[in-house]
């Protein structure tokens, strides 16, 4: 299946900068300088997810030696910048470039060491970072090529590479988007969020030499400035916990499946909602004890790059893969996902799912306005009485020549799963007479 365009991955969700950058009293904003530093963020983000969509990018560059190089973007937004440093040289005098070097090489160990991967691509794909991006730029991301990495407003936010987690987190979203692939919306989203920081605490603990009972399980602990009512960006342990400031707000994060939180905003809420999957690992960890990293990292890893984790797997269905993979700590690992609120399903997937069993057919359509998706599947070695028109309108369709594209908002649009076929995703409005009549079979409840 061709892969879809690599999301930007942000470590600090777009919500919570759209709230620093609205002071109490609007008319303040010029006098405000960390909401003018959280304004140019948000603008640099939003003007490097046009340029995104308008280029392609470029393939990792490659290398047995170095494994990875900081760069200097120098407070600009040209990348990767200057160079400053690459593995195997000592620290220099830029406090940011000696941070990145230290969370880089944590993570790329934890990775090598313990899961025996070469690099993000498990090919030796050389690691490119680069710091002080931007002015004030209050973010950390993957861009689908590199690490970048802000220097954070000096008033809210300190450097992002301060905490070792957060290089962890970075390039982790690399390794998921060459693996599973996990979409960055809804559940597989949020799911994409807490692979990055089950993996960027993994690094952080392992670095520590810390097991998961002396760990603190805090995400980006030290990103926050003196005077901010915040011990770290996410608390793993007890979600929602992390921040309680006057210009923050609460953290809003969520620790159970019951309270999953439904909205258009942060693609469906993937900072959010990663709160459930990251203490179903946190419950985990410390059950089965000993490093996070060797014990519950390793099932976790396992669940990630093994067969039964696609692009649009669930909670659930990444629950079952994590107990699958488990060995003698399935009881543990069942155990954890249960307490959070999730029943470990096999092959269980959100609205749109992987591929379905060898011979399914299956719609899904879009929720449009109303949000309300619908999905239908008829197995043809069932005894469903719609199988023959079902398979009669399959075999005179050539989805080959289908390509899927993106809709316009609110439209719906239909996405097809098929025996020995790629999914598949056709508008509305491009819908031929034989694909109305399978969607209107298969979505046929009755």
């Amino acid at each position: 299946m061709t892969k879809a365009h690599p999301p930007h991955c942000q470590f600090v969700p777009p919500w919570l900068l759209e709230r620093l950058a609205e002071p109490g009293d609007r008319a303040a904003l010029t006098a405000d300088p960390v909401a003018q530093a959280v304004t140019q963020t948000l603008l640099m983000d939003a003007e490097f997810r046009a340029a995104r969509e308008a280029k392609a990018p470029h393939a990792a560059k490659r290398a047995t030696k170095p494994a990875w190089a900081v760069y200097t973007a120098a407070s600009k937004q040209t990348l990767p910048g200057k160079v400053m440093r690459t593995a195997g040289e000592p620290h220099n005098a830029d406090p940011a470039v000696n941070e990145a070097a230290t969370g880089g090489q944590a993570a790329l160990d934890l990775f090598s060491q313990v899961y025996g991967r070469s690099s993000f691509d498990d090919a030796g794909a050389e690691v490119v970072m680069s710091v002080h991006y931007g002015v004030r730029y209050d973010n950390a991301f993957w861009n689908g090529t590199q690490l970048v990495f802000g220097d954070g407003d000096g008033q809210v936010f300190d450097r992002f590479t301060k905490p070792v987690d957060v290089l962890g987190h970075e390039l982790s979203h690399a390794v998921t988007e060459r693996t599973a692939g996990l979409v960055y919306s809804g559940e597989p989203g949020a799911l994409n969020e807490s692979m990055s920081d089950v993996f960027g605490i993994c690094a952080k603990q392992r670095l520590l030499g810390q097991t998961a009972q002396q760990a603190d399980w805090l995400i980006g602990e030290g990103i926050f400035l003196p005077g901010v009512q915040a011990r770290a960006l996410r608390d793993m342990a007890h979600p929602g916990t992390a921040y309680d400031d006057p210009r923050l707000g609460k953290d809003p994060q969520v620790g159970s499946y019951k309270d999953f939180v439904h909205t258009t905003q942060d693609n469906g809420g993937v900072h959010i909602n990663s709160g459930i999957p990251n203490r179903a690992f946190q419950l985990a960890a410390t059950s089965i004890g000993g490093s996070s990293a060797e014990g519950a990292g390793r099932i976790w890893y396992s669940a990630l790059t093994g067969t039964d984790v696609g692009p649009n797997t669930d909670f659930a269905g990444f629950a079952a893969a994590t107990v699958a993979a488990a060995g003698p700590h399935a009881d543990a690992v069942r155990q954890a996902w249960t307490t959070v609120g999730v029943t470990p399903t096999a092959g269980s997937t959100s609205t749109v799912g992987t591929s379905p069993p060898p011979t399914t057919v299956a719609v899904t359509r879009s929720g449009g306005f109303a949000g309300i998706t619908r999905t239908g599947e008829v197995d043809l070695e069932g005894d469903d009485p719609r199988v023959d028109d079902v398979r009669r309108l399959v075999q005179r369709t050539d989805f080959t020549s289908l390509s899927s594209r993106p809709t316009a908002p609110d439209a719906f649009s239909y996405t097809f799963s098929l025996p020995d076929h790629d999914e598949v995703t056709v508008a509305e409005h491009e819908l031929t007479h034989d694909l109305r009549r399978l969607v209107e079979l298969l979505l046929d409840k009755e």
